[in-house]
């Protein structure tokens, strides 16, 4: 079953950025199971019937509070690099505020009109990060720095998606309903889905959508989608770790009104005295960039921080949960080179030190960069196989593809 296209607009450039690494076919497989126990007393249903909800729900209007909480348990250094503290007083670049949502807890205000207008709010104490898209255009606001980003639709009428025309507004998602959205567009025959039961979401009865791998050797135990019992909106989505413990990842709304949002919620008009940046400005400068740049003597990080070098060559490995990527960096470097080198970059060593344990393997010795959910496997010689699978499961592929 294929969802509604209203409810599986693509989240990219502004997602949240949250990988459920390797769920990836055309068709959901299902498992029979009803909805019960711990929660509201709702009628049975099927994990079918209530994919179809989802899928059928034709709300486009609603406003509310959401709690976003993410530990991907990163290295000292990667959380750096995503910006570590508050989401507040730095660019108004919305690339750079949604990647910070990587790391700890925040609080959003939400609101949507239709898919032509969004505005989340991400909120830090006394200071506030507002993204808003309106019609053409998309501006952010950042309070404590008073800079605006601007951005007009450039994309408007070129590219196109499946027959749908390319709009910035469907880049921009936060919401526990779009990451439900995005999760259950990607769910394939590798899932199986049951409805776990039911609960309370923001004082609204829902149903417990659950997805788990078939596979083994995942880092991922589950993914839980709280939907709304009443109009199909998911309100709640967890993902939790194979090993236990806290969610990798909640968010979930803790207020929300589905009626439609006051039309100045989004209008904007840059405060006086405020920097205004235009999107195309941006394009080239510094910041994470710059960041990345220094660490391109590491092996294969190019293809790890989204193309430094842009010259890694890249090889899909399974299916499903356990899809792995391998990225063949070219490089000439090795792990004990570098490790050896007094000129490498101060960052590059600082990387170096935050990785896991050496392992050894038919593939050689390679060290792990170890997270709740991605792992990484960087072998001595410039390799790098990446994925949100165990540790045992990637030296397994490096030894099969050596």
């Amino acid at each position: 079953m294929a969802p509604n296209t209203k409810t599986s607009r693509k989240a990219a450039r502004y997602a949240v950025p949250v990988a459920v690494a390797g769920v990836a076919a055309a068709t959901v497989a299902m498992v029979p199971a009803f909805a019960n126990a711990g929660g509201p007393d709702l009628p049975k249903v099927t994990a079918q019937q209530l994919i179809e909800k989802v899928a059928a729900s034709d709300v486009q209007q609603l406003s509310g509070t959401a709690r976003i909480t993410t530990d991907l348990g990163l290295p000292k250094i990667a959380t750096g690099l995503l910006g570590g503290g508050g989401v507040a007083g730095g660019s108004a670049n919305p690339e750079d505020k949604v990647a910070q949502l990587a790391n700890g807890s925040h609080t959003l205000r939400v609101a949507t009109d239709g898919p032509d207008r969004q505005r989340l709010t991400f909120l830090d104490g006394k200071d506030e990060y507002s993204l808003i898209h309106s019609g053409g255009e998309v501006w952010g606001y950042d309070s404590k720095s008073n800079e605006v980003f601007h951005e007009k639709n450039a994309d408007a009428g070129k590219g196109k998606d499946g027959g749908k025309e390319h709009k910035t507004g469907d880049r921009l998602a936060a919401s526990p309903q779009k990451l439900a959205e995005e999760i259950l567009a990607a769910a394939g025959p590798t899932t199986d889905v049951s409805v776990g039961g039911t609960a309370q979401v923001a004082g609204r009865d829902a149903y417990q959508l659950v997805l788990k791998p078939k596979q083994s050797g995942s880092t991922v135990g589950s993914v839980q989608i709280a939907v709304d019992a009443k109009n199909g909106v998911p309100l709640r989505v967890q993902l939790l770790s194979a090993q236990g413990g806290k969610p990798i990842v909640d968010a979930g709304f803790t207020k929300v009104d589905f009626a439609r949002p006051a039309a100045d919620t989004f209008a904007f008009t840059p405060p006086k005295g405020a920097k205004v940046t235009e999107g195309a400005d941006e394009a080239g400068k510094g910041g994470k960039d710059e960041q990345w740049k220094a660490l391109e003597s590491f092996p294969g990080l190019g293809g790890l921080a989204g193309g430094a070098d842009g010259k890694g060559d890249v090889k899909v490995l399974g299916e499903g949960w356990s899809t792995i990527a391998r990225i063949d960096s070219g490089s000439e470097r090795s792990l004990k080179n570098l490790e050896n080198d007094k000129n490498a970059p101060k960052e590059a060593k600082q990387f170096l030190d935050s990785l896991g344990d050496k392992v050894n393997g038919k593939f050689g010795e390679g060290r792990v960069l170890s997270t709740r959910l991605v792992n990484a496997l960087i072998t001595d010689d410039g390799k790098v196989y990446v994925g949100a699978v165990t540790k045992d499961a990637l030296v397994k592929a490096a030894d099969a593809n050596k």
